[in-house]
Formats: structure tokens, C-alpha cells, sequence
């Protein structure tokens, strides 16, 4: 039997976070012959991959020929927001159930996408599980070393500056090393009504009434779910004063919320004053995108431990979590 040509020209497009398009070209006189397509994807693994993640298996698809393009989705668990290698080949099943192969094809590379607003509604509704019932606050704070507050007043006009998100939570994040904020905690103790005493970033805390951030003005994103191992879990959620550019970069990527009636964080008016609830059952981090003077809270120091043992500085999410991981990639 003649052999087949060698594909060639591949061309990688739609690419999602899970799914991508991929389509070549082979000589008109193999169009008719061929039955079936060999597609052989690799992970370009790095030194800061996550060593925990599942292994993806297997690594070459067998398809019956299809016109080109053809979707590839579902046949692997592609992560987001990761680079892969691709490349091709054409083969003729034959009567005796061997396969007539062409060469390989060149090696293409390409990039997963970030999770889209659809996968994050899905984290959301996972998230809405088991948050829990709400809690009143009334002060947003930010834990650090005594020096980052201090080169906050000295070299920032005693403002806290917004900085990149590290890569921490779901490797899908559309926010991880995109949007720029000032991270902010909420939580209380259930029996004090204030925040605890302890914390991973430091023994500093400032604290910031929670209408300077929160308020009808400003709009709440949800960003991500995850967990690192534990049995307690975290949402990221983002304040974006209406207009901002952290506002515009969010509006297109990120679901939004009603600030009066969510399951993470509300502001609600009560008897003519603004009224603010938090999640029990969550750990949520808040992102702030804009600069926060200094001025406008009080700076002190906290008198509890320092639990390093809770840090999410750049932690990786547990891929086998039932609770918080949804069926397309980590």
C-alpha cells in the first residue's frame, strides 16, 4: 500500500482552559485513505510545577478521521493556564487491524487559557455550599511585619500600595499574576465578634473601617475557592471602586455579586447604617484594587502568635478536593 504523506502546517486555535481546535494539512490523495489521527500532547514541565497534581494520562489520543478542524476536549485532563507540546500523525487501519502510520508531524506549542466566567460560577456555587451562615464585622485588616508599614509611611506617601497576585489558590485563576490589589482578611472569632489575635503575616495589623472599602460604591467579584490540604477553605473575592481599572479588568472576567445579598460578604443598609456580614465557614481573602492610605485606619501591633502554618503565599491547591475543584482542571 502507498504511503502516507507526512501532516504538516498544524495550526492550534479556541484554545480554552480545557479544550482547543487543532487542524494540518496532508496531500488530497490521502484525504480519502485516512481513518484514523494519532495526536500525541505532552505537559512542558517546569521546576515550580506542582508535584502533587494527578499525573495526565495518557498522552496520545487515538481518533477515528474527522474534517478538520477537530475539537480536542475531555480526552485528557488539560490543566489552565499550562504550556503543552502537540504533534500529529495520519494512519489507515487495515483489514487485519494493523495500522498503516504516516511520520510524525512537526512538534507545536501552545498555552492552555485561564478559567472563564463560566468555571468560576460553577467554584462559586461550590463555594455557596458550605460557606455557612453570616457573621456582622465592621473592620477590614491587613497583617504584616513591622518594616511594610513603615516603607508604606516612609517611601509610598503612607499609602499601601497595590501589588500583582501572587499565584496562589486554582492554577486557572484569571486574576493570578493579572490583577493588582491590596489584600485585606475579614474574618472574626464567632464568640468575640472581633478579628483573632493570631496571624501568618505578621504581628502588625491595620485596620480599616469597613465602609472606607465597602460600600454602595464599589463592586464584589468573585475570584476563586481552594483549599491546601486542610480542612478549611478560602474564597478570594475583589472590591473594585465602580470605574477603576481594577473594576474593568474584573467586569469581563470575573462574576459579579450583590453586594446587599451574596453568600460570602455583604453591605446592606439597617436602620438608616450601612451593615456588614461575613461568611463563618470560609477564610476569605479580599482583594482591594486600589491604594489605601494609612490615614484612614489605626496601625497596631496584635498580641497572639504568628501561625506561619496558615500562609497561602503562593499555596497550591489541592487537585483531589472534592469540595472545591470542578471537572475541567485545577
Amino acid at each position: 500500500m502507498e504511503l502516507l504523506s507526512t501532516p504538516h502546517s498544524i495550526e492550534i486555535n479556541n484554545i480554552t482552559c480545557d479544550s482547543f481546535r487543532i487542524s494540518w494539512a496532508m496531500e488530497n490523495s490521502d484525504l480519502e485513505r485516512v481513518t484514523h489521527y494519532f495526536i500525541d500532547l505532552n505537559k512542558k514541565e517546569n521546576k515550580n510545577s506542582n508535584k502533587f497534581k494527578h499525573r495526565d494520562v495518557p498522552t496520545k489520543l487515538v481518533a477515528k478521521a474527522v474534517p478538520l478542524p477537530m475539537t480536542v476536549r475531555g480526552h485528557w485532563f488539560l490543566s489552565p493556564r499550562t504550556e503543552y507540546s502537540v504533534a500529529v500523525q495520519t494512519a489507515v487501519k487495515q483489514s487485519d487491524g494493523e495500522y498503516l502510520v504516516s511520520g510524525w508531524s512537526e512538534t507545536v506549542e501552545f498555552c492552555t487559557g485561564d478559567y472563564a466566567k463560566e468555571h468560576l460560577a460553577q467554584l462559586q456555587e461550590k463555594a455557596e455550599q458550605i460557606a455557612g451562615r453570616m457573621l456582622r464585622f465592621s473592620v477590614f485588616y491587613r497583617n504584616h511585619h513591622k518594616e511594610y508599614f513603615q516603607h508604606a509611611r516612609t517611601h509610598c506617601g503612607n499609602m499601601l500600595q497595590p501589588y500583582l497576585k501572587d499565584n496562589s489558590g486554582s492554577h486557572g485563576s484569571p486574576t493570578s499574576g493579572m490583577l493588582h490589589g491590596v489584600f485585606f482578611s475579614c474574618n472574626t472569632e464567632f464568640n468575640t465578634g472581633q478579628p483573632p489575635q493570631d496571624s501568618p503575616y505578621g504581628r502588625w495589623r491595620f485596620q480599616i473601617p469597613a465602609q472606607r472599602l465597602f460600600n454602595p460604591s464599589t463592586n464584589l467579584y468573585f475570584a476563586d475557592f481552594y483549599c491546601m490540604y486542610t480542612a478549611y477553605h478560602y474564597a478570594i473575592l475583589v472590591l473594585a471602586p465602580k470605574g477603576s481599572l481594577g473594576d474593568r479588568f474584573c467586569r469581563d472576567r470575573l462574576p459579579l455579586l450583590d453586594i446587599a445579598c451574596n453568600k460570602f460578604l455583604t453591605c446592606s443598609v439597617e436602620d438608616g447604617e450601612l451593615v456588614f456580614r461575613h461568611a463563618q465557614d470560609l477564610i476569605l481573602e479580599i482583594i482591594y484594587t486600589e491604594p489605601v492610605d494609612l490615614s484612614l485606619g489605626t496601625l497596631g501591633e496584635i498580641s497572639g502568635h504568628q501561625l506561619m502554618s496558615l500562609s497561602t503565599a503562593d499555596a497550591k491547591k489541592d487537585p483531589s478536593c472534592k469540595t472545591c475543584n470542578i471537572s475541567v482542571g485545577r
